[in-house]
């Protein structure tokens, strides 16, 4: 219990840290954050995959926990060290880039985006209905992939590639969460709490609804 807290801690802090600290220096644009999170899920997914399972996601293990495949007292434990990992992510790169005036990579919702000859403002319930579809997405792929092993060796890649074209998608309307420990770190170092609820509401309702489908069609 203590490697699979451990693992799922430093995993959580990577994936906020490096995935908030593209958001927050900008460089490479929505491919590079896209990539920058995906990329971190691939690579401890490998690393840690056998160890805790890689969730570093509280909607992943509310997901897993609703889909029967961990039990209630590993998944809270493991939903706590999620946050804390976030948490110290956010105050880490706040020291990393000498202060909060990026804004951390903190997510919000789009307001006046100029797409072509449209102008996008996303609402709260836009985003909680996008974060929830998202998310779903993203559980839907560690449910069937990587809990199921219908992926084999590729489970891995397939969900971080899950969370890359979720986030090019929905990076420019919300930031594309999927996940309330990403959202946790950099609101909290950086006091930007705009729409928190939806980043934490939207995440574990799609993580919830893709356990149920897992449950009641998908599972062998």
């Amino acid at each position: 219990m203590t490697r699979a807290l451990l693992a799922e801690l430093i995993g959580t802090f990577a994936l906020v840290f490096i995935g908030a600290g593209a958001g927050a220096l900008g460089i490479g644009g929505l491919v590079g954050v896209a990539f920058a999170h995906g990329l971190v899920v691939v690579g401890f997914a490998y690393a840690y995959g056998h160890i805790s399972g890689t969730h570093i996601n509280p909607a992943v293990t509310v997901g897993v926990w609703l889909a029967g495949k961990i039990e209630a007292p590993k998944a809270a434990a493991y939903i706590c060290v999620q946050l804390l990992g976030g948490a110290l992510a956010g105050f880490a790169l706040a020291g990393v880039l000498g202060g909060t005036d990026t804004g951390l990579g903190a997510t919000v919702l789009a307001q006046g985006l100029e797409v072509g000859s449209a102008t996008i403002t996303v609402s709260p319930l836009q985003g909680l209905l996008l974060e929830l579809l998202l998310t779903f997405f993203l559980v839907n792929a560690v449910l069937n992939a990587g809990v199921s092993g219908k992926a084999t060796i590729l489970a891995g890649l397939a969900i971080g590639l899950t969370l890359t074209f979720c986030i090019l998608m929905g990076g420019p309307l919300t930031g594309a969460s999927l996940n309330p420990a990403r959202t946790l770190g950099p609101a909290l170092a950086a006091g930007i709490w705009d729409h928190a609820w939806i980043y934490f509401v939207g995440p574990v309702a799609g993580g919830a609804l893709a356990a149920v489908l897992y449950r009641g069609l998908f599972e062998e």
